[in-house]
């Protein structure tokens, strides 16, 4: 299930009150997506790691008041009269089978002991699987039934609707956008300790806005996504459009030679939309959009008004909205930029 949907469906799930497991190899997004759900919905997301918590750990300490034992919470639990928000158990099947039966009554009775989780408080919990090659315990079927689960995958154009604004290296995205198997191979597919994720490219893409297509920088490419990805990307970016060129167009959008390429179109609709901000790119939008054929000009208005929605009430890119309502419904909203899921997360 692309991240997309799985937004959709963890918002049904808090509806109706049911804990949700998120699925899915490293690296992928899991927990970004949990932190942009809490963000889209302005509610906290207290992100619990299960590995560190012993099992005694969630029902607290004991403390004599008149003579009794009152098991006092742990801190990170939310408290009676927070807002609602999310307890997010990250890499929860990675915590030893103790800590793992620990949960089972906060899990389908939203208590532990004495403690009672708020209303308005949502249980979310993600892991990887045993076939992505990580350290993880079987989850008691106890435990596991007291879930709904979703698997989540990786697809490249929930990734690059997020990579853009979000100010992944237009290099990076525009090679991915003609080789999107590299996004995420499946763990069968990779060879070695370093491999592809969302999230190693994300650090690939910081590093090659450092060190660009210097000499030493297929060796930090290869650390991060493989010696296989990291010889093609790094072939991609010394063929592809140059900040020069960019440039070149921004300064003429009227009359200069636009991109015919894939990945160099890839490359400047999303070096535009990073940039949308800056007078000059804003005074070119127009004529991009006009002169960029249909499908590439919705590409770069989607990037432009995630970057900055306040842009759908210009009335040049309200007439091409008008134009492909079909597909830019929904994209940005006035009122809040929509959150996506980053690709630096597990």
């Amino acid at each position: 299930m692309r991240s997309s949907r799985v937004t959709q469906v963890l918002k049904l799930l808090m509806d109706v009150d049911r804990p949700a497991f998120i699925w899915g190899p490293p690296g992928v997004g899991k927990s970004a997506v949990v932190r942009a759900l809490g963000a889209d919905l302005e509610r906290p997301v207290i992100d619990i790691r299960a590995p560190l918590l012993d099992p005694t750990d969630l029902r607290g300490i004991p403390a004599v008041v008149d003579g009794r034992a009152v098991w006092a919470p742990p801190s990170f639990l939310p408290k009676e009269g927070d807002d609602p928000g999310i307890l997010f158990f990250d890499e929860l099947n990675a915590a030893p089978p103790l800590v793992q039966a620990s949960l089972y009554q906060l899990v389908l009775d939203r208590r532990v002991g004495e403690y009672e989780l708020p209303p308005g408080w949502s249980i979310i919990a993600a892991g990887n699987r045993a076939e992505d090659k990580s350290v993880v315990y079987r989850m008691p079927s106890a435990l596991a039934n007291r879930f709904a689960h979703i698997d989540f995958e990786a697809h490249f154009d929930d990734w690059s609707e997020w990579a853009g604004p979000a100010g992944v290296s237009p290099t990076v995205i525009s090679f991915l956008g003609v080789r999107r198997e590299l996004l995420a191979p499946k763990a069968s597919e990779t060879d070695g300790i370093a491999f592809a994720t969302p999230r190693s490219w994300h650090m690939l893409s910081d590093a090659f806005k450092v060190i660009g297509t210097e000499t030493g920088a297929l060796e930090v490419y290869q650390g991060c996504v493989g010696k296989g990805a990291a010889i093609e990307f790094l072939e991609h970016a010394r063929k592809s459009l140059s900040i020069e060129a960019i440039e070149r167009i921004l300064a003429a959008p009227e009359v200069a030679v636009l991109p015919t390429t894939a990945g160099d179109l890839w490359v400047f609709v999303k070096h535009v939309g990073q940039r949308i901000r800056e007078p000059k790119v804003r005074s070119a939008l127009p004529s991009l959009l006009n002169r960029l054929g249909a499908e590439w000009a919705v590409r770069l208005a989607r990037d432009v008004l995630r970057i900055d929605p306040m842009l759908a009430f210009d009335p040049h890119v309200d007439a091409f909205a008008k134009r492909h309502a079909d597909v830019l419904i929904g994209t940005a909203s006035p009122r809040r930029q929509p959150t996506q899921p980053a690709g630096a997360a597990s």
